[in-house]
């Protein structure tokens, strides 16, 4: 089984750099699988600022929802997934079944050979939020995230642009 890595914190807690350099220690180039989708004007800013970031160490494959593919299509070098959370919202917003696509990729992790470092986002730190998907949202990240931090061989939390290894 490869290295498996997970990366948390919450917006702008430096989580997507750190991961980043991290996946370059491991091996380059690497795969940058990135998950979100342009939505409007300022998710594809942020995609041309995470994009701008990253130089030619990168190969950049975009992947909403896919996950367990692209993982076996680049397991010849160390991936980045970014992010986990993005994925989950594509897969919820599109009524797929995340708690199974969530097995698969869990599945798949024990098949693969070249390093895997996710990102995900920490939600479940604020207050509870005021409408029935923005709960399931929260509440399945959590569950996601527990069991992709249980699978993984590391796990790092990120603060105020700090990581702090947790497992």
């Amino acid at each position: 089984m490869a290295f498996t890595l997970l990366v948390t914190g919450g917006a702008r807690s430096g989580k997507s750099s750190y991961a980043e350099a991290r996946t370059l220690a491991l091996g380059q180039p690497a795969h940058y699988i990135a998950t979100s989708e342009i939505w409007d004007d300022e998710m594809a800013e942020r995609i041309a600022a995470h994009q701008a970031r990253r130089g030619p160490e990168w190969v950049t494959r975009a992947e909403p929802l896919d996950l367990v593919t692209a993982l076996r299509e680049t397991d010849d070098a160390p991936r980045l997934i970014d992010c986990l959370t993005l994925w989950l919202t594509n897969l919820m917003l599109g009524d797929h079944d995340w708690e199974a696509a969530a097995k698969r990729l869990l599945a798949v992790l024990p098949e693969l050979t070249a390093p895997v470092v996710f990102v995900t986002n920490e939600v479940g730190l604020g207050i509870v939020p005021d409408n029935r998907l923005a709960r399931a949202f929260r509440d399945n990240a959590g569950h996601l995230n527990q069991w992709v931090a249980a699978a993984a061989d590391e796990v790092v939390f990120t603060v105020a642009g700090l990581p702090m290894k947790v497992k």
